[in-house]
């Protein structure tokens, strides 16, 4: 159907109005963007398409308008926690194009909603996911001052040393944002960037950031995909998702052993083989509920994740690193380099050294530790998680046990072969 051209001028100015509020919002800096000529965008059909978003005629009629002409491509790890979003993380983190942020989203949490981090109150939901959008959109876009707004204290002439876990970023443990380490020093601990590293200054990081080819952010704050079709469709971004998933009954058990007073009623349920009256359920009944929502949504192909989402199994992951990485690095359309085949080799084996003990460790024989909540939880406690979980355990293919023999027989595995077909 053909738009009119009143439709075609209403369209435009109301899109233009909206995209100019938006990034007065978001950043001081004015953000550039090319408007298209083209018709498609009067979608007034019924039909859902994707159109096109590339620099062509009329762009340099607007003097005040480009697009992200690098195209680096924008990677979000979407995840849960003790999800094994960590190591995946870290699978990106050492090549040595990729700018890499572990949880800053961290920043937003404990600023807007400090205790409510398991909150399921919509007014909550609505305003971290609000802020949550317009920090990803401002950190793809090397504006790291935005966070500043988030980190508390505030930092001073751009300089901070509290940003969380500044040392899980290879970016922000080298030059020219830390000077206490050389280009020959390849695999620096988390811990001796934060000792030997001074505060971190903002500029020296998003020079550091506009320097690489692509920005990396994991994410264990944001519960569906579907809350951030907003970024995926934004045309300034080049948005890759990875959702990373994971047996709930093993999330569970990794949340009990390390979320320790979180968690304490149930390692109660797990000693007395009672469950608590006041136990809080909704710990394990909401990552059912976000995973299915999650991965129903990411699995029915909508057109607006088309090339842009990918599901991953952490179980597939720890059984066989190195062919599921150069899978992932495939679907992101960007070369393995060494130093990421180097770390798979040297950091999923067992270890016995106190790093491996740390509760966002990677160091770890990940292909041990996939099934490893068998031999810690108790099978009354799986049968609950079975109960109310069933439905996304079946939809991500992990069978059910129905005795406690069966769930202690190691040789059995309960991760069934299934291929996830990427949306290309």
């Amino acid at each position: 159907m053909q738009c009119s051209w009143k439709a075609v001028i209403l369209l435009a100015l109301a899109s233009i109005a909206i995209q100019y509020t938006a990034i007065r919002t978001l950043t001081s800096k004015p953000f550039q963007l090319c408007p298209l000529p083209s018709p498609q965008n009067c979608g007034l059909g019924g039909q859902e398409t994707e159109p096109p978003f590339e620099r062509g005629v009329g762009c340099d009629d607007y003097p005040f308008f480009s697009i992200n002409a690098t195209r680096k491509t924008h990677i979000l790890i979407l995840a849960t926690t003790r999800s094994g979003s960590s190591f995946v993380g870290q699978l990106l983190n050492q090549h040595q194009e990729v700018f890499y942020l572990f949880e800053p989203l961290y920043h937003v949490q404990t600023t807007l909603i400090p205790r409510l981090s398991h909150s399921r109150n919509s007014a909550d939901r609505r305003v971290m996911l609000g802020a949550s959008r317009d920090l990803l959109r401002s950190l793809y876009g090397c504006d790291l001052y935005f966070l500043e707004s988030y980190i508390k204290p505030t930092p001073t002439n751009h300089t901070t040393d509290k940003l969380f876990r500044r040392g899980a970023s290879r970016a922000l443990c080298q030059q020219p944002v830390c000077d206490a380490f050389g280009p020959a020093d390849v695999n620096v601990e988390e811990g001796d960037c934060v000792k030997k590293c001074a505060a971190l200054n903002m500029t020296l990081a998003t020079d550091s950031c506009r320097e690489k080819r692509h920005v990396a952010i994991k994410s264990v704050r944001v519960p569906e995909i579907g809350d951030l079709r907003a970024l995926v469709e934004d045309p300034r971004l080049n948005i890759k998702v990875i959702q990373l998933v994971r047996d709930p009954r093993g999330i569970l058990s990794s949340r009990i052993e390390t979320f320790r007073d979180t968690y304490r009623l149930w390692r109660i349920w797990r000693a007395t083989g009672r469950r608590p009256y006041n136990l809080d359920l909704s710990q394990l009944t909401v990552v059912c509920e976000d995973f299915l929502s999650s991965v129903s949504t990411g699995l029915s192909h909508p057109y607006w994740l088309k090339g842009k989402y990918m599901l991953v199994r952490y179980e597939d992951l720890a059984r066989n690193p190195l062919l599921k990485t150069k899978e992932i690095y495939d679907y992101l359309g960007l070369p393995m380099d060494k130093n990421v085949e180097d770390w798979i080799h040297a950091n999923t084996r067992g270890s016995n050294e106190p790093s491996a003990k740390h509760k966002f460790g990677t160091v770890r024989d990940s292909a041990a530790n996939a099934e490893s909540w068998r031999l810690k939880l108790s099978y009354d406690m799986v049968e609950y998680t079975q109960t109310v979980c069933q439905k996304v355990l079946h939809q991500l293919g992990y069978k059910a046990v129905r005795s406690a023999e069966e769930l202690k027989n190691m040789s059995l595995s309960l991760v069934q072969d299934k291929t996830f077909v990427t949306f290309l």
